[in-house]
């Protein structure tokens, strides 16, 4: 049974109380969340203008995400022949903006791969997203009772892998938990060239969680993400966990005044 669309209205996407359209509709499928411990002075250069770094029990996190996207369409509507479904992987930041009496959390990519060359396109022309084209594969193994998952990918005769394992069963984020706080952001941020930001609301369901062991991310971070975040990836996560997703829908993004 192919599981419906969310039906959740977005929150008012301005002051004013406007509501925004539907861009992409699509699924999110397997998450595998490595999340790092990195000082927040390191994130500075690359907060949106209008936002500020967000942290969890006083503690700044970056998150490597990999995950499946599935039956993806443009507007809810338009499906594009070979690029429905397609593997990511992202690295993010986590920032907060207010909007009136309303603490805004949400997430700042710093850099996204994904397979095609025409999903990077659209992201940069319609988020300012910083994408990258390159070839990803994944293995994944997940039921209930757990299993495993991990993405890969090749770069300059370099292999990348981030990966991790899970037993038992998986449940809701616990209220107040790390892993409510990683997984439940409902606002994206970017970085426009020109120097302003853009904001985009995202809207789903929570999703089902297994807390992952033997989790990593191999390869070379620094040559991929440079130096500053190549050292902290290059560490064991913080906390790593794998989402089972949902059914997502993301609005068209505005410029923050």
């Amino acid at each position: 049974m192919v599981p419906p669309v969310p039906d959740l209205q977005p929150a008012a996407d301005a002051p004013s109380g406007r509501r925004r359209r539907v861009f992409l509709s699509t699924e999110w499928r397997d998450l595998l969340m490595l999340n790092y411990e990195i000082d927040p002075a390191l994130l500075q250069p690359f907060v949106p203008r209008g936002t500020e770094p967000d942290s969890f029990e006083g503690t700044t996190y970056v998150s490597l995400v990999g995950l499946r996207f599935a039956r993806t369409k443009l507007f809810g509507l338009i499906s594009v022949p070979f690029h429905s479904d397609f593997d990511e992987v992202n690295l993010r930041i986590y920032v907060r903006r207010r909007e009136g009496s309303e603490i805004r959390r949400g997430v700042m990519f710093i850099r996204e791969i994904v397979s095609l060359p025409a999903v990077t396109f659209v992201a940069r022309m319609a988020y300012a997203e910083n994408y990258r084209t390159l070839p990803l594969r994944h293995s994944i193994n997940l039921a209930d009772s757990g299993g495993s998952i991990e993405y890969s990918w090749e770069l300059k005769r370099q292999r990348f892998r981030p990966h991790g394992q899970t037993d038992g069963n998986p449940s809701r984020a616990a209220e107040g938990s790390l892993e409510q706080f990683i997984s439940e952001h409902y606002w994206g941020y970017s970085r426009r060239r020109d120097g302003g930001s853009l904001v985009y609301h995202v809207a789903h369901e929570r999703w089902r969680i297994w807390r992952a062991s033997n989790a990593a991310f191999e390869g070379d971070d620094a040559a991929l993400y440079g130096s500053d975040f190549g050292s902290v990836l290059s560490r064991p996560p913080r906390s790593a966990f794998i989402a089972d997703g949902s059914a997502v829908l993301v609005y068209a993004a505005r410029r923050i005044d």
